[in-house]
C-alpha cells in the first residue's frame, strides 16, 4: 500500500465519516480518476510541438498520451474535422495515487508565486480542476532538457456528491487551498484558474 492509500484509509476516511455522518464506509467520497489534457492552440501544424507535448505528458504521467482530435471543422481558428488538437491521458488506481501524491507535495510546491488553490476551481458535483500555466512545475520536466513548455489542465474527478464534499475530501488529502476570503494579486490555482 502507498502513502497515498494508506493515508486516504487511515485519515481521510474516519474524518469524513464523522464530518458527514455516514455509517457506510463505502458512501465516503473517493478520487476516481485523473485526466490530463493539452491543447496544441497556435501550433496546430507544427509536428515538432506536437511530439513535445506528447512526449512531456509521457514523462509525466508514465503513460502514453491519447491524440484529441477535432469534431468538426471550424473555418475561423484554421481547424479541420479529425485534425489533432491536442493531448489527453487518464490515469486510475495505483497511477492516479502516485500522480496525486507528487502533485501535492512536488509539483505545486514548485510552482512560482504560488499562494495556494482556489476553492471555486471545485464544481458543483465535487470535481476539480488545476491549470498550470508551464510544465516545468513537474519533476519529469528540465528546463535544460526542452526547447519549449506549454501548459496542462489537470481535472480531478471524484464520487463526492456536491461541493462542501469535494471541498472537505481534497483538503484533507492535503491540497493547499487559499482560505476563503483571501485576496492575492496573483491568478489562482497553479498559476491560472481553470
Amino acid at each position: 500500500m502507498n502513502d497515498f492509500s494508506s493515508h486516504y484509509k487511515t485519515v481521510v476516511v474516519p474524518a469524513l465519516r464523522e464530518k458527514f455522518g455516514l455509517s457506510n464506509p463505502l458512501s465516503v467520497p473517493k478520487v476516481t480518476r485523473v485526466t490530463l489534457n493539452v491543447g496544441v492552440g497556435k501550433s496546430l501544424k507544427d509536428p515538432a510541438v506536437l511530439e513535445i507535448v506528447q512526449d512531456s505528458l509521457s514523462r509525466i504521467t508514465g503513460q502514453r498520451p491519447v491524440k484529441t482530435k477535432a469534431k468538426k471543422s471550424i473555418a475561423s481558428f484554421k481547424v479541420r474535422k479529425g485534425q489533432v488538437i491536442g493531448f489527453s491521458v487518464t490515469l486510475r488506481k495505483r497511477h492516479m495515487e502516485d500522480f496525486l501524491s507528487k502533485l501535492i507535495h512536488v509539483a505545486l510546491p514548485r510552482v512560482r508565486d504560488f499562494r495556494g488553490l482556489e476553492q471555486s476551481s471545485i464544481d458543483q458535483s465535487g470535481n476539480f480542476s488545476i491549470g498550470f500555466r508551464e510544465n516545468l512545475a513537474f519533476p519529469e520536466i528540465k528546463s535544460d532538457e526542452i526547447e519549449r513548455t506549454h501548459g496542462l489542465e489537470v481535472s480531478i474527478a471524484t464520487t463526492a456528491k456536491n461541493r462542501e464534499t469535494g471541498l472537505a475530501l481534497f483538503t484533507l488529502l492535503g491540497f493547499p487551498f487559499k482560505k476563503e476570503g483571501v485576496k492575492s494579486g496573483k491568478a489562482g490555482s497553479a498559476g491560472k484558474s481553470s
